[in-house]
């Protein structure tokens, strides 16, 4: 469609026309629009009630709910050890020296344990049923284990950064002075 010239001056451009004049209305009826290339009619098709009802999906029993929940209980479980390998890596690149991102990473890695492990039964509160109480004591005790290695990295980082009053030296303040058992005098002749 080419732009129209008009001789007229006072006359504005075609592109303001097209622009300002609202659209030619679509018709609203579905028959008048042609259906897409490979589209066809009969697969689709009126289905009969006989066919609808044989497609529809039984409800699952509750062993197989149990064992999704199972599953599902078995995937949270092993949440944190899957973050374990990036924790470590972290650790390891962030250094020993006493700096604020290590002093904060290092919180991190005890609070989300120890959260971890206060709020045990209620994260496996909603997929326990009364089919899988006993399967679910190993899904915590995976949990409870996963969540005391993290604890355990974030022990070795603190090491790591000598906060861990590990030498004998960290305990001076509570020890003893020795008794000596003899003295030995140097004498001169």
């Amino acid at each position: 469609m080419a732009p129209e010239i008009s001789n007229d001056a006072t006359s504005p451009p075609r592109w303001v026309i097209d622009l300002n004049s609202p659209p030619k209305p679509k018709p609203k009826n579905a028959a008048t629009i042609s259906n897409p290339p490979g589209y066809s009619e009969a697969s689709i098709g009126k289905r009969s009630a006989s066919s609808r009802n044989s497609n529809v999906r039984k409800p699952p029993t509750t062993e197989e709910t149990d064992t999704l929940k199972l599953k599902k209980s078995w995937e949270l479980a092993l949440a944190p050890a899957k973050a374990l390998p990036m924790n470590a890596i972290m650790m390891y690149m962030s250094g020993n020296s006493l700096q604020i991102f290590s002093i904060m990473m290092v919180f991190m890695l005890f609070k989300n344990p120890i959260t971890g492990l206060m709020q045990t039964h209620e994260v496996f509160r909603r997929y326990e049923t009364e089919g899988n109480r006993e399967s679910m004591l190993a899904v915590k005790g995976c949990y409870v284990l996963m969540q005391l290695l993290a604890l355990g990295l974030g022990v070795w980082k603190v090491n790591g950064m000598g906060l861990l009053p590990t030498t004998r030296s960290d305990w001076l303040a509570w020890e003893r002075e020795r008794t000596h058992l003899e003295r030995a005098v140097f004498a001169f002749r």
